[in-house]
């Protein structure tokens, strides 16, 4: 198995989503690349954490390619906005794909270039991609919580 990580906005959305591919044995929502030690979602909400609400996707490489989820993560949400997504603004709420190692920041470097060269935004993508420094699960309340609160999860725009 392995793990990508994606922050495009509110994380319920995103974890819904991936956890509906096949080949993704686990979607998880919670906190990336900030300052603070296990940060509460009262504290990354602030913006003072530097944290990404972002979802680690565990998934198996030979069912579904890292490429595959990083397309999925442009349909998901709208790379094209700066710190924020729909009503949801502030840095938390920044577009970033966070690389596990050079061969996953090459794959998702290209990813963004091929985008922005196809013409399908009205704009260039503003995601950042840059390593992964931490990821903190967030908790158990924001786990599955298209899942365990509405029908039919998730609906991408």
């Amino acid at each position: 198995m392995a793990k990508a990580y994606f922050a495009g906005g509110c994380f319920w959305g995103i974890e819904d989503a991936y956890r509906k591919v096949p080949g993704v044995s686990d979607a998880i929502s919670g906190y990336a690349n900030g300052k603070v030690p296990n940060p509460t979602y009262a504290q990354v909400c602030t913006g003072s954490t530097d944290h990404a609400e972002t979802v680690e996707v565990i998934y198996d490489p030979a069912k579904v390619s890292y490429e595959d989820l990083i397309l999925l993560f442009w349909k998901l949400h709208d790379p094209t906005q700066w710190n924020r997504q729909g009503p949801d603004l502030g840095t938390q709420y920044r577009s970033a794909i966070f690389t596990l190692n050079e061969e996953e920041t090459a794959k998702a470097t290209a990813s963004k270039a091929a985008l922005d060269a196809s013409g399908a935004l009205p704009k260039e993508a503003v995601t950042l991609i840059e390593p992964l420094d931490t990821f903190y699960a967030a908790e158990d309340y924001h786990q599955r919580y298209f899942e365990k609160r509405s029908k039919g999860g998730f609906q991408a725009g």
